[in-house]
């Protein structure tokens, strides 16, 4: 069936708002598929002037098909307010691969309408569903003769636009421009061909490539001297360190206090009894390198666990590798990359032969099955670990492969394991390109692993922004529950690897003379990850470790000398600059335990054109949830929210409501609909709950130790077609106490969609409040970048027994979660300062001085938003001063780390603005953003093209202000 011109698919509700609003006549219409109710579609039209009308005497009217639907409402008195007049067609997205569904029409820019969704649902149990207007019916696209439609098509060409085109000929045209349309238009039904003929070979794949059963029960062999109880076998419940200084430890163990023996190039550890012994490959220069201090760190943090006797683990080990395998085969052996050997940030030789708990490797163009090659990989960790590693599950899509392997110990821990795929090439029809996930808990933790392959060739950045947002959106793995929420949001941690295929955006010579300087902080301000990640175009709010290894691709196949950047083809000879295709980003849960330990490359692995990358990470984990029932006399913890406001981008004029979705609670809880709602600028509603709309939330622990570690997952809704337009993750570790505030971002499909903030108060009974320290808790402290932390890491978190403690006293955790305000009293939930000193300059970017920048980090990719969050928004009422201790709000993790600590991103795009705002606060002149907003200016890479005339038209009346605006205008990228 050719696919009508007005059916947009799976567009995301503020593209099809966005493309109304663009054609702009009153009339306008378009159907896209239904984000809340699978199978059903939406009807979005625009209506300027809406008049009061009533559901009584409205004729119901039924249709067979969607298409019929269209045409019956295109005649007026129908039930619309306005006829369907105007369909809108499809954008054609620069780089797009797509088959040519989606034709650009000629749209024109009207301001201010909104439009209208009619959301069309499925009943049940009707084949052929007949349908109306209101919610609740489902209309099917029923096949059509394809054949007959060209035919068709091409008759109404020759009737009527042939003579056009001919016309135009006369007239000195370069082409056809009607027939090229009525090809287009025809050849789109081919969609539905290929759907046909790609499901018939998959069915195939499925019969002559047979996955292996996950989570086999062989029994696990285990090699005595490789286990890793050689290295941290249990020692004294007794043991202090009395001195350490110099490298010379005396330990006390029971019966008396014993030396530590030197055996060069080894030092011995050794205590009584003569069979508790912890060896460290130390030698005198052991902590004066940075990779030996991290090294020493982890093995006393190996050696912490073992001794700690907990059931379960603290923490874990986690290895992600990533691989285009170019369809050749891969070498007999594999233990460089899943040893981490090789380039980049590499472990000691000391602990690169420690197993990790978990090990997830991706491969591209894998030209081995399933079986073949998974067990290529147990081999390949049984040949150095001794260890019969279980499969927790396979999942492929063509020749991409995603394989999860556990340590057998860890079996009986891991549970609900999910799979699923997403094609994103060809129009999303073909598995080239896509992703495969697989995820799972262990224990009550939820992990997720994506190895994706994007589209290639330096040109198509959009194309591969478009491929992680339908991933994202697609892929259907994790809690079913949690359906509303996109994949990046289901996991407390989210591993996604793969061959990304951005590229460096420079001349090659260029690059080649930066990699033989080694000059990466240069390439990476060309990298177009970084770039679009910088944007907030893709991968938002992921991280990735500092890369300090050569580009991965591409490589000349059987040597790592030298880089085959020309690829000759039948069409001609093709650059492909040498770039960091292969990565492993990663994405958790705020105030959640994770460290990357090393991340790189292989460089003896020659078989294909890529090389294979590594990352390993330290993750901290929850034990299983037990669950008792609740006596009536045990005073039960609570969570109550006391007020919640949101800034949501949209042209509705619907109103909401708020889901609520923890692990630590029974089932979903709602609140009733937004109590408060303005409209200040367009496409921008201000919405708000008071405490009396929100639900009082009960967790089904109430013991501290259990809730510090859970979260709350928050989706914000239209009362009219239940759909998200905004989801966010909110931690309670922070919020546990008195009442405590919360600011985030709303994201929806990848994107920023607003901001929401309020305050919480969770409350937990006197006798519940008893925590134990983690073992990744004291050894945070034994930085290995100072040798002088660690030592008074090691003397305070080496031996310390893990015992039950009380919480303390309250003024102390708040004295070290952050600086004391004072008691001025503030406004509700700021989202960001509206007292911005006035600065000079205070960018390296502005022409003065290169002072390091403020900043706002609230909602960086909605600046009118930011522009609205200064006003008051809740009553009076429902305001409250800060008190003296009062903790920082809650924010977004991305805001966070550019505060807690090292950011390699913002160190190599030298503190350049990311929004208008940050520009105009760093200038001291932010009172100026909302009339640059009103005016079109709210797009930093547009910003540096605006005139002084501009500027006066946006209301920058000072002429000082204005030269100073423009004297410092961002010049982000002009270096690449």
């Amino acid at each position: 069936m050719a696919m009508a011109a007005w059916y947009h698919r799976d567009i995301s509700r503020v593209h099809a708002e966005d493309l109304l609003a663009r054609a702009g006549r009153d009339g306008s219409f378009l159907v896209r598929d239904s984000e809340s109710v699978p199978g059903a579609y939406a009807l979005l039209y625009v209506c300027v002037y809406v008049s009061p009308q009533t559901s009584q005497g409205v004729q119901v009217n039924c249709f067979r098909t969607l298409g019929d639907l269209v045409l019956g409402y295109q005649y007026p008195h129908k039930g619309l307010v306005t006829p369907l007049l105007y369909p809108v067609g499809r954008d054609m997205e620069p780089g797009d691969e797509s088959s040519g569904d989606d034709e650009k029409p000629g749209l024109v820019w009207s301001p201010s309408p909104f439009p209208v969704s009619v959301s069309i649902a499925p009943p049940a149990g009707l084949p052929v569903t007949p349908s109306s207007t209101h919610p609740g019916t489902e209309v099917p696209i029923t096949h059509h003769d394809m054949a007959g439609e060209v035919v068709g098509l091409l008759s109404e060409y020759l009737r009527s636009e042939l003579p056009l085109d001919v016309e135009g000929l006369r007239r000195g045209a370069t082409g056809l421009r009607h027939l090229h349309q009525t090809l287009g238009t025809a050849c789109q039904g081919l969609n539905s061909e290929i759907d046909l003929i790609m499901s018939s070979l998959e069915t195939l794949a499925k019969v002559f490539d047979h996955p292996i059963c996950p989570l086999t029960s062989t029994k696990p062999q285990v090699h005595p001297f490789c286990d890793i109880s050689c290295l941290t076998c249990p020692v004294c419940p007794v043991l202090s360190v009395l001195c350490l200084k110099h490298y010379k430890f005396t330990v006390k163990g029971v019966g008396g206090i014993y030396p530590m023996y030197f055996v060069p190039p080894l030092i011995c550890m050794c205590f009584y009894p003569l069979d508790s012994i912890v060896v460290f490959t130390l030698t005198e220069n052991t902590l004066s390198s940075l990779q030996k201090r991290e090294a020493f760190c982890q093995l006393l943090q190996l050696m912490k666990t073992r001794h700690s006797r907990l059931s379960e683990p603290d923490v874990i080990s986690v290895f992600v590798g990533s691989w285009n395998m170019g369809g050749s085969p891969p070498p007999r052996s594999l233990q460089s990359w899943v040893t981490c050997c090789g380039l980049g940030r590499t472990p000691d030789e000391s602990t690169a032969l420690l197993p990790h708990d978990i090990y997830a490797l991706g491969t591209q163009e894998n030209s081995q099955g399933e079986k073949e090659w998974t067990e290529h990989v147990k081999a390949t960790l049984h040949s150095y670990t001794h260890i019969e590693y279980k499969q927790v599950a396979v999942q492929s899509l063509w020749n991409m492969r995603l394989a999860v392997f556990v340590k057998p110990e860890h079996e009986s821990r891991i549970s609900h394991v999910n799979t699923a795929s997403v094609k994103t090439g060809l129009g999303n029809t073909l598995g080239n390109k896509g992703a495969v996930g697989v995820s799972f808990l262990f224990n009550s933790t939820s992990f997720g692993f994506v190895n994706c392959h994007l589209t290639s060739g330096s040109e198509k950045v959009v194309r591969r922004n478009q491929n992680f947002a339908d991933i994202v959106r697609l892929l259907s793995l994790g809690d079913r529950q949690l359906s509303a929420f996109d994949v990046s949001l289901r996991f407390t941690h989210l591993f996604w690897c793969g061959d990304l295929n951005y590229r460096l955006d420079l001349d090659v010579q260029d690059i080649l003379k930066h990699v033989s300087n080694r000059e990466f902080d240069e390439l990476m301000c060309a990298d177009q990850l970084t770039q679009e990640r910088h944007k907030r175009k893709a991968f938002l709010h992921f991280k990735e470790e500092k890369i300090v290894f050569p580009p991965t691709y591409r490589y000349e196949r059987g040597s790592r000398d030298s880089y085959l950047w020309q690829k000759y083809k039948t069409s001609g000879v093709r650059v492909n600059v040498p770039s960091w295709c292969d990565r492993i980003l990663w994405k958790s849960y705020s105030e959640t335990h994770i460290t990357c330990n090393s991340y790189g490359c292989t460089d003896d692995i020659f078989t294909s054109d890529h090389s294979p990358v590594f990352a390993t990470f330290h993750v901290g984990v929850t034990s299983k949830i037990k669950i008792g029932e609740p006596s009536l006399s045990m005073e039960r913890a609570w969570i109550e929210l006391e007020g919640i406001e949101a800034i949501v981008k949209t042209a509705g004029k619907a109103k909401f409501f708020i889901e609520f979705h923890s692990s630590c609670l029974d089932e979903v809880r709602r609140s009733v609909e937004n109590d408060s709602q303005s409209c200040d600028v367009p496409c921008f509603l201000k919405l708000g709950w008071s405490s009396k709309q929100l639900p009082k939330l009960l967790p089904i622990v109430s013991d501290m130790e259990f809730l510090q570690d859970q979260h709350l997952l928050l989706c914000v809704k239209s009362c009219d077609g239940f759909e998200s337009y905004g989801e966010c993750c909110v931690a309670l570790r922070s919020l546990i106490g008195t009442a405590e505030q919360f600011e985030m971002f709303l994201t929806h499909r990848g994107e920023e969609m607003g901001s929401i903030r309020g305050r919480v108060r969770v409350h937990v009974p006197k006798d519940r409040r008893g925590t134990r320290e983690k073992i990744y808790g004291r050894l945070a402290c034994c930085h290995p970048a100072n040798l002088s932390s660690l030592h008074s890491g090691l003397l305070s978190s080496l031996c310390s027994p893990l015992t039950p403690r009380r919480e303390q006293p309250r003024v102390h955790q708040q004295e070290r979660a952050g600086p004391v305000r004072s008691n001025k009293p503030t406004s509700l939930y700021p989202y960001v300062s509206t007292h911005v000193p006035h600065v000079q300059a205070s960018a390296p970017w502005v022409a003065e001085q290169p002072v390091e920048p403020l900043g706002d980090h609230s909602l960086t990719a909605l600046q009118i938003a930011k522009s609205l969050s200064e006003v008051d928004f809740f009553p009076v009422d429902l305001r409250a001063p800060s008190t003296p201790g009062q903790r920082p709000a809650q924010r977004n993790d991305l805001a966070m780390s550019t505060e807690r600590g090292y950011c390699w991103e913002k160190e190599v795009l030298r503190g350049a603005p990311e929004t208008v705002r940050e520009l105009l606060s760093t200038l001291g002149l932010q009172n100026y953003t909302l009339g640059l907003s009103l005016n079109g200016w709210d797009d930093l890479d547009y910003f540096s093209g605006i005139t002084e005339e501009d500027l006066r038209a946006a209301g920058v009346s000072n002429p000082s202000h204005r030269r100073r605006i423009l004297e410092n205008l961002p010049r982000i990228w002009d270096s690449l």
